[in-house]
């Protein structure tokens, strides 16, 4: 299927948004194996970005080299207006990094883990005390500090690793599958904190596996195929390159039906209607009316509803999901359809 790349760095008003991170041509090998094979990125300051992609895709190795922690083979990036090959220490300075596996020290106290981390950003001793202690509250893990980390669950672990992240206050945080082995709740938890950073002007550069994840949070999703970026927009402008999208019109009234569908086939529509005449009985009196989705269209066809005096019981819009968005793009298979890596 087509593929698309639609690059916005507009915001209200016109206004050019200015880059928390910019990539152009980027790439990476190892041995004969291209991970990277020139991505270019540009990422507004105070949006949500997510990297999407099947295992290998280069998610996790473009996160290692915004974070300077390795070298590109080839192009050139910006974070936070530095350089990553010329001036890495101010990109570091300015970058927060939580990776796939937790940097927390299971035999510290969170308090410890917290103060370990003032330490490592040269805090002077009152000031890193008073930034951990605020942390450890945002984060609800104040009655828990004293505890050993070990003993803490999964999600409080999570938590506590972006705290650690948070004390140099970094106005770019890279988030590399954040929410990996936590439970719904503890899922919806961390993507209240995410929204919250944000809220407060931070960036954040997401990679996950799960598609809903990247629905719920991203400002802008780009799929890596094969080392490249097979798409890139909107969660919305993505699902809108995936064809099946249509208006689903539900009757509880056989003539009425009968009239719609014979309204239906003589109609100068966008893209024609279809019945489902031999459907399961729960689907049976349903007409569908292929759709992109967009408001203009939706006007038009509800416009010409009205105009052929056809009443549905029910009118539902259904679009491609990032599901169909994800197997569409990167050719996979639909072992699993809710997660990806």
């Amino acid at each position: 299927m087509p593929s698309s790349v639609m690059p916005t760095t507009t915001g209200a008003g016109g206004r050019t948004l200015p880059a928390a991170v910019s990539a152009t041509g980027l790439r990476k090998s190892y041995g004969d194996k291209t991970v990277l094979d020139g991505i270019d990125l540009y990422i507004p300051a105070g949006s949500i970005f997510a990297l999407l992609g099947p295992n290998g895709a280069g998610k996790t190795t473009t996160v290692r080299i915004l974070s300077t922690l390795i070298d590109p083979d080839g192009g050139r990036a910006q974070v936070a207006g530095h350089d990553i090959a010329t001036d890495p220490q101010a990109v570091r300075a300015a970058i927060g990094v939580t990776g796939q596996f937790s940097a927390v020290d299971g035999l510290l106290t969170g308090e410890e883990n917290m103060l370990l981390m003032a330490d490592l950003h040269h805090l002077p001793g009152r000031e890193g005390r008073r930034v951990a202690a605020g942390l450890l509250e945002r984060f609800g893990l104040a009655e828990a500090a004293r505890k050993p980390a070990a003993a803490y669950s999964g999600g409080m672990r999570r938590r506590l690793d972006i705290a650690m992240t948070l004390v140099g206050g970094p106005r770019i945080i890279f988030l590399d599958e954040p929410t990996t082995g936590l439970d719904p709740r503890s899922r919806h938890t961390m993507w209240q904190i995410v929204r919250e950073l944000v809220a407060g002007g931070v960036t954040v550069l997401l990679t996950t596996q799960y598609l809903e994840e990247a629905d719920q949070l991203a400002d802008r999703i780009a799929v890596l195929n094969d080392g490249r970026i097979a798409a890139e927009g909107t969660p919305e402008e993505l699902k809108r390159l995936v064809p099946g999208g249509h208006i689903r019109l539900r009757f509880s009234d056989p003539s009425a039906y009968r009239s719609a569908a014979s309204a239906l086939r003589g109609a100068d529509l966008p893209h024609g209607a279809s019945r489902k005449g031999d459907a399961p009985a729960d689907e049976a009196l349903t007409l569908r009316i292929p759709s992109d989705g967009t408001q203009r269209e939706l006007r038009s066809i509800l416009d010409w509803l009205d105009s052929a005096g056809i009443e549905a019981d029910e009118l539902t819009v259904h679009t491609p999901d990032l599901d169909d968005v994800f197997f569409a793009l990167t050719g996979g298979t639909d072992q699993s359809r809710k997660a990806v890596r």
